[in-house]
């Protein structure tokens, strides 16, 4: 039963903490609004993109872990914004509001001991809890790489 709990917090810290990188809430706060719709030379997104980017996967990778009845969006279209800009001036902060939202309805299915993190879910090809919250902490950490990346490009990172 330790081994369990260890795991389980060790997941939940993998999610949310940095370690070996930015973190999510670092990598967003105290960007300019302008430099938000900006795609830099080099780059192929605007941070807007990958912010959006990163909320929109998590959710699919969320919803798909307690829903059933999910419904994955069309891949690539899905899961990346068009436009390069926010629609509108709140749109940053309910992005990031709910990215994290999400990461803690994460946390929270990972941390309940009630849920069998290596159980095949049953509506999966396999898939298991633990697997998704890795892709999850996988998928993150890889974009989160990328917004630094984005914004270092833009002179707006350090």
């Amino acid at each position: 039963m330790e081994h369990d709990k260890q795991l389980r917090d060790h997941l939940v810290e993998l999610l949310t903490s940095g370690h070996a990188h930015a973190t999510f809430e670092d990598s967003v706060k105290h960007l300019p609004a302008e430099l938000r719709r900006k795609i830099p030379h080099g780059a192929e997104h605007s941070p807007w993109q990958v912010l959006e980017h990163l909320r929109l996967a998590q959710w699919d990778i969320l919803e798909f872990s307690r829903n059933a009845k999910h419904v994955s969006p069309e891949w690539p279209k899905g899961y990346w914004p068009e436009a390069p800009a926010p629609p509108s001036e709140p749109a940053w902060d309910e992005s990031i509001g709910e990215f994290l939202r999400d990461r803690k309805a994460l946390c929270g299915l990972v941390s309940d001991p009630a849920n069998d993190l290596f159980a095949k879910l049953p509506h999966g090809d396999g898939q298991t809890l633990l697997r998704e919250a890795l892709l999850a902490a996988d998928h993150n950490a890889y974009h989160i790489g990328e917004m630094v990346l984005v914004r270092r490009l833009l002179g707006a990172w350090g």
